[in-house]
């Protein structure tokens, strides 16, 4: 298990948010990302929480922002290095991204982000 402070941790989250291309960057609509220093049961590493981009219509207006929540001991734990929190913490940044944009696990699973 690796220990970080909570700051560096949010700092990970932040690096991987920016390097998100811009373009991708700028759609992302409505969403909030968060850390969480606690973690669920199980081996959960992020959680997508709202409506995909894909699935809002025409009556999508003034919803709660959709949330992303990175989960901080999940992802510690499961670290030796603090190398493989970054990669691990970029990972799970995206992938959670990729369901704000509509993209499924099996379709993530498909492309190797699963």
């Amino acid at each position: 298990m690796v220990e970080l402070s909570t700051e560096r941790f949010e700092e990970l989250v932040a690096d991987a948010l920016d390097g998100i291309p811009a373009d991708l960057g700028e759609a992302m609509e409505n969403v909030a990302v968060m850390v969480d220093s606690l973690a669920p049961p199980g081996r959960l590493l992020g959680l997508y929480e709202g409506v995909p981009l894909t699935a809002r219509g025409t009556s999508y207006s003034a919803a709660m922002p959709d949330r992303i929540t990175i989960f901080k001991r999940s992802i510690c734990a499961a670290a030796d290095t603090e190398e493989d929190v970054v990669d691990t913490v970029r990972r799970t940044v995206i992938h959670e991204v990729a369901h704000h944009f509509g993209i499924s696990d099996q379709r993530l699973n498909e492309l190797g982000w699963g």
